[in-house]
């Protein structure tokens, strides 16, 4: 089949090449398509202007956008006008895909005061910008009956290092309080991509993606700086909960037969430290 990436940066580059080891034509649009692997068939595109034709054959499309920067115009701009005007040219070339999956954030949820979140969880976000991925997400719904949205929670991964940074730094501070976080690989995000984009038969509307293991967030600053013989980072008043404080469950992705190559932290970031993998350009 021919998977169309809408927004083929690193994660959307990852997936690319695992649909193309299955033997799917992949095509792959960014501003710079010069950059994608020669596996990805890149074409030029600016997902808020006039969009390429879409093969005919078009099976799967993946909407793996990324805002520029943390304002509410640009995630505007990549979210709700970037997924509007793939849909637009989903109907403007007659194209029907069997599966339109938008990769959105956990950031729809906000802040859960430590509590569980799955995808039963009504999506509140305490932000404006994770306020406008929701409007994407349910423009896709309300737009396609093949729209799946695969809420990831905080990706690392090859060149995805800011914790690790933080500790061989020197900056990184424990929270005085306990912070939930959770986090996924960007294997592991990108392998769930191409699951739930092959999965025959209905799908759900929403898969939340996220490791086995919500953690403290002074427990991995603890854990990578035991990791990397370094002291031990102080604990303190911190500024922010990035990821809002809650514990994200992806019982239901599990349930449709996807296993975690990096169950937990602990797997995940011995492989970054050993230098596995890269990121994408």
């Amino acid at each position: 089949m021919t998977v169309l990436i809408a927004g083929c940066g690193d994660l959307g580059t990852e997936a690319g090449l695992r649909f193309a080891f299955r033997g799917h034509r992949v095509v792959g649009w960014r501003r710079s398509p010069d950059k994608l692997p020669r596996q990805i068939e890149g074409v030029e595109a600016d997902l808020g202007g006039t969009l390429p034709t879409i093969p005919e054959d078009t099976a799967v499309v993946v909407i793996a956008t990324a805002a520029g920067e943390r304002t509410e115009a640009a995630y505007r701009a990549a979210y709700v006008d970037g997924t509007a005007n793939v849909l637009d040219a989903l109907e403007r070339d007659g194209v029907e895909p069997a599966r339109i999956l938008f990769v959105s954030s956990t950031a729809v949820y906000g802040d859960a005061h430590g509590g569980s979140v799955d995808e039963q969880t009504p999506a509140e976000p305490a932000s404006a910008t994770g306020r406008v991925v929701r409007e994407a997400e349910q423009l896709l719904l309300a737009r396609s009956a093949a729209g799946v949205v695969l809420r990831l929670s905080g990706i690392y991964g090859p060149g995805r290092t800011r914790l690790i940074d933080q500790v061989t730094s020197g900056t990184a501070v424990r929270p005085a309080e306990p912070q939930w976080t959770n986090r996924i690989h960007r294997d592991d995000a990108a392998a769930a991509i191409v699951h739930l984009a092959s999965l025959d038969g209905p799908v759900a509307p929403v898969y939340l993606g996220s490791d086995l293991l919500p953690v403290d967030l002074g427990e991995v600053l603890l854990f990578l700086a035991q990791e990397l013989d370094l002291p031990e980072p102080p604990s303190g008043e911190t500024s922010t909960t990035r990821g809002g404080d809650k514990r994200c469950d992806s019982t239901l992705l599990r349930s449709t037969g996807f296993d975690f190559t990096f169950p937990t932290y602990r797997e995940g970031y011995r492989s970054v430290l050993a230098g596995r993998g890269r990121r994408h350009g």
